[in-house]
């Protein structure tokens, strides 16, 4: 009895009719490359021991327990957030508390893919896209949040300059470097509509990002432009999400079928086709909730710690922000990403890759600029010259490699190539927060005046 009661409860006992009764057409046709990729790092949960639990209620939280701590490759990772609170309290080196949330965020990113496609399995692929579409970099979006809140302007800039680097070089690169060698008597191939769509809106964000970039160079010294670039960076950041809106509409609504995932080859793994929930749709949504809060106390602690750790280390606060917080951040998803393209299921890891670099220029980057200025702090598009270069650059090089729809390891190991001489670019560059903070203080003051 105890069994057949734990057998509902993983087929998701909450779920109505609706979901049970033809539904699966509906819910396979929502799956996105982001919830392939995040579902190839989960395994399935062993409930033997949990079944022979004789309360109902104290079977179903330690169900859920499992399903949500357990049911991922990436469990091992989850001590480092107590150690990451413990080291916080008793005032252990900052270094060691910078690396222990770190770690922690790593699988908290993933969890929260997997419990915004558990909601999406009873509200449907729309609701479940717009979750999605949100939350799919929450881990970025509350650092650079915490970041903005305690006027660290130059650690927003760089962690979301990084974020979108690391997508289009380092994840997409790692995937047609890795798809390439492990599939070299294959031809492979992908679908170009849904990159001619990403890449039309990375360069639409691109020029808004050279604009206030541009005209402070055009317009004289800086103290000066600083008001106007100010403005010209807030109507550019609500031009994009306008974009980023009609972009979701066109994802979720009229074109749906460029997006979503491809899962007709089930070749022995269970990946992409699990289509029933496995816990309630609230036990679901207060999971997330509490994700989300261990996620914001984690990147205040990264915020917090960051100049601590690049003195400790002896590494600029740039290399730390544009290169380890990405990589840390996304690993998750970058280990889905790979694993496909040695599947040769390259539209998912282009999926991933792309999608998640859209979402930061054309969401997260603006949302902040507007947060920012509802908080009464001047941040701008203006993410100096040398920034902005190699964003041109690699969205330059990231359309040249994917204008022919076919892909070889020779690509993804000249996009590798531009993500190191980047990485090696930031490593030596020395840039002090401290003389930043000042710069941006003695501005709004100016303005302010």
């Amino acid at each position: 009895m105890a069994s057949e009661e734990l057998l509902a409860l993983e087929n998701g006992q909450q779920a109505n009719g609706n979901l049970k009764a033809g539904s699966g057409k509906e819910i396979r046709h929502g799956r996105t490359a982001h919830n392939m990729s995040s579902s190839s790092l989960r395994k399935k949960s062993d409930l033997k021991l949990v079944s022979k639990v004789p309360c109902g209620r104290l079977r179903q939280l330690l169900a859920n327990l499992q399903e949500v701590i357990l049911g991922t490759k990436l469990s091992v990772l989850f001590p480092a957030i107590p150690l990451a609170i413990v080291a916080e309290y008793c005032n252990f080196g900052r270094s060691w508390i910078f690396a222990l949330s770190l770690l922690g965020l790593t699988p908290l990113a993933e969890r929260v893919s997997f419990l915004t496609e558990q909601i999406a399995l009873y509200t449907g692929p729309t609701v479940g896209g717009l979750l999605n579409a949100t939350c799919g970099n929450a881990t970025e979006l509350i650092i650079a949040l915490f970041a903005l809140y305690k006027r660290k302007i130059h650690v927003v800039k760089s962690s979301l300059l990084g974020s979108i680097l690391s997508n289009l070089l380092l994840v997409l690169g790692t995937s047609l470097f890795c798809g390439g060698l492990a599939n070299l008597k294959k031809e492979q191939k992908f679908d170009r509509k849904q990159a001619d769509v990403n890449s039309l809106l990375l360069l639409l964000g691109l020029l808004c990002h050279m604009l206030p970039l541009v005209f402070r160079y055009a317009s004289g010294p800086e103290i000066l432009t600083a008001d106007p670039t100010l403005q010209l960076s807030r109507a550019s950041s609500i031009i994009m999400l306008l974009a980023y809106i009609a972009y979701l509409f066109f994802q979720l609504k009229t074109h749906r079928q460029l997006f979503e995932a491809q899962e007709e080859d089930h070749d022995g793994d269970d990946v992409g086709s699990d289509e029933t929930a496995v816990i309630g749709f609230w036990s679901a949504f207060t999971w997330l909730a509490g994700m989300t809060a261990v996620i914001a106390l984690l990147s205040e602690y990264v915020v917090g710690t960051i100049e601590a750790a690049s003195d400790s280390w002896g590494i600029s606060v740039n290399f730390i922000s544009i290169i380890l917080l990405p990589i840390v951040g996304n690993a998750a998803e970058h280990a889905g990403a790979i694993i496909f393209a040695f599947k040769n299921k390259l539209d998912i890891s282009l999926g991933v890759a792309l999608g998640s670099a859209t979402q930061i220029a054309m969401f997260v980057v603006p949302l902040n600029v507007i947060v920012a200025w509802i908080m009464g702090v001047n941040m701008d598009l203006d993410f100096k010259l040398l920034e902005t270069g190699t964003l041109v650059l690699t969205i330059i090089v990231t359309a040249f490699a994917l204008q022919d729809g076919t892909s070889h390891y020779m690509k993804g190991f000249v996009l590798l190539l531009c993500y190191t001489a980047i990485g090696a670019c930031f490593f030596v560059i020395k840039t002090p927060l401290n003389q930043t903070n000042v710069l941006e203080s003695s501005l709004g003051g100016a303005l302010a005046a």
